[in-house]
């Protein structure tokens, strides 16, 4: 199992400001361990036992972390893999049972600072990113929507499948 890291960005104004970020990072996918391993978790699964609650609430931190990665200046293909994550990681953890599982284990606002690290250690930092922004927001609104479908078609399944049982 991966290890938690403790993510040092260089000395810059716009780093100093993303410290929040690990913060978040560490409370959605590594703030408690499961005792006599080194399995952490963090609240992103414990969300997901919510149904569409839970899932909305996790995407909304997702997103909120992604557009501020954006916009301390993270490249539009890096923002592209991250939102990537975040969609994956809500899609597939909205599923009833088999998403619950994924979540403990795909930790996509984790695999995203290891990005924007990645980025920054290659020397790619592109210091505002108010170019990446509008993207970002509209990547965000889709993905919302989406998931709001997803969702919603879920239910419309179960429902049906709850009614030919009853």
């Amino acid at each position: 199992m991966m290890e938690p890291q403790e993510i040092r960005y260089s000395r810059t104004p716009h780093t100093e400001k993303l410290k929040w970020v690990n913060h978040m990072v560490k409370l959605m996918d590594n703030q408690f361990r499961i005792p006599g391993t080194n399995f952490r978790f963090g609240l992103d699964p414990l969300l997901g036992l919510f149904p569409v609650a839970g899932d909305l609430a996790s995407f909304g931190v997702s997103a909120m972390l992604v557009m501020t990665m954006a916009r301390h200046g993270a490249s539009g293909k890096v923002v592209a893999l991250m939102l990537l994550n975040i969609t994956l990681d809500t899609i597939i953890g909205s599923i009833p049972i088999l998403g619950n599982f994924f979540d403990f284990f795909f930790k996509a606002n984790q695999r995203n600072v290891r990005l924007l690290t990645r980025h920054y250690e290659e020397g790619k930092y592109q210091g505002s990113g108010k170019g990446v922004i509008l993207g970002v927001v509209i990547g965000v609104i889709v993905l919302f929507v989406l998931l709001l479908w997803l969702l919603w078609q879920l239910a419309e399944w179960i429902y049906t499948q709850l009614a030919t049982i009853l």
